[in-house]
């Protein structure tokens, strides 16, 4: 039988150098959540199948993992971390006053085999805030979004920012079905100019939101946009939420922010509970969102309670291949001291290893014979590793 030597498809082994950057950048996002009042949860990586059925708005069932446990449940490991946190508030939170802070870190598994070299599990970092409907909550998310990217040492970024309450006003107005909000829905994320009048068209639709939303794919920008899409509706809904967009950027402004920010009214998620503004950051280097998030009044009621909610989640894997493309990585972490000794002072080499590690130093030890020793301690020097010779 030959020997399996590798992983499966979507994932991989972290070691070495890799890991400690990993480390590093996850302490750094950690910290500025913690800085802005978050505090740590830990959920387990699988879930009954229900906390992120379709009802949800999550992923597609087809792209989960799931198994059966001994009692015959349905579980899947975690394609999402959203709808875990809504249940722990749900659960822990019931009645709860105060906004509710907390940020988690780990590992999420999607099995999307449609994208080659696309990892199928990834490690994320994030927020969720409950309780808090206003503006500046969205603004808080946002900005805690560039203060983590900052922090891991990105420069060169950018917010892009939707609402998905906006879309869905739209299309109300419109009189759409389920079946013909989705096929808008999917030509609109595909920005596909011909369709969207193709799509009005064959069902007859006219009037000042059938023009908004030939005019939709074009609505991206800074939040001047905001005005021109105010002049093409009269839609109450839509209204409000353009305007709670503009009182973001008001906020946005408020802490600084605004350059590392734009405006997309096209924008569309992929996830279904979100019932406001929706966001992404952006870099290059990457095909892929670096951290992305948004508003969820609703989803928390799926689980018996009634909350506003927002989030955002960092994707650690894409910053960092984002980091080390714009060769942004930084110092590497400092290699263990090595203490080099010949087999007769094994006693003398585990004693210096244990002075050393009660002083905080990291050391490994390696023995090495009279005529080798010259020559392994001089290519460590190179390497810049402090060796100690017994």
């Amino acid at each position: 039988m030959i020997p399996l030597l590798h992983t499966p498809e979507g994932v991989r082994d972290i070691y070495g150098e890799e890991i400690s950057g990993m480390r590093r950048i996850e302490a750094l996002v950690e910290g500025c959540m913690k800085r802005f009042g978050y505090e740590e949860i830990r959920t387990p990586s699988f879930e009954y199948f229900d906390v992120f059925s379709s009802e949800r708005g999550t992923v597609p069932s087809k792209d989960m993992y799931k198994f059966i446990d001994r009692d015959g449940n349905t579980l899947v490991l975690r394609p999402d971390m959203t709808p875990q946190i809504a249940r722990c508030a749900a659960t822990y939170f019931r009645g709860s006053e105060a906004p509710i802070r907390m940020y988690y870190s780990g590992s999420t598994f999607i099995n999307n085999s449609g994208y080659q070299l696309r990892l199928k599990e990834t490690t994320q970092a994030g927020v969720e805030l409950f309780g808090d409907a206003s503006p500046e909550a969205d603004a808080e998310i946002v900005a805690l979004t560039v203060a983590c990217l900052r922090a891991a040492g990105l420069s060169e970024f950018q917010i892009e920012i939707g609402n998905a309450g906006f879309f869905r006003a739209i299309a109300s107005a419109c009189g759409l079905s389920g079946e013909d909000e989705e096929e808008l829905r999917r030509r609109i994320k595909n920005k596909n100019l011909f369709g969207i009048p193709d799509f009005l068209n064959e069902r007859k639709i006219t009037g000042r939101s059938a023009e908004l939303l030939l005019k939709i794919p074009e609505l991206f920008g800074t939040a001047d946009i905001l005005k021109e899409a105010e002049s093409l509706t009269d839609d109450t809904a839509a209204l409000a939420e353009l305007s709670k967009l503009r009182t973001l950027s008001e906020r946005l402004k408020d802490y600084g922010v605004e350059r590392y920010v734009s405006y997309d009214l096209s924008m569309l998620s992929k996830y279904r509970y979100y019932t406001g503004i929706i966001f992404r950051a952006i870099t290059h280097g990457t095909g892929e969102a670096l951290a992305s998030g948004g508003r969820y009044d609703t989803l928390v009621e799926q689980f018996g309670a009634s909350m506003p909610a927002i989030g955002m989640s960092v994707t650690i894997d894409t910053l960092l291949v984002a980091l080390e493309r714009q060769g942004l990585m930084g110092e590497k972490a400092p290699s263990a001291d090595v203490i080099l000794y010949r087999e007769s002072d094994a006693s003398k080499a585990i004693a210096k290893a244990c002075e050393l590690r009660e002083k905080g130093v990291d050391v490994k030890l390696r023995s090495v014979t009279d005529a080798s020793t010259e020559k392994i301690s001089e290519e460590y020097e190179k390497a810049g590793v402090r060796v100690w010779n017994i």
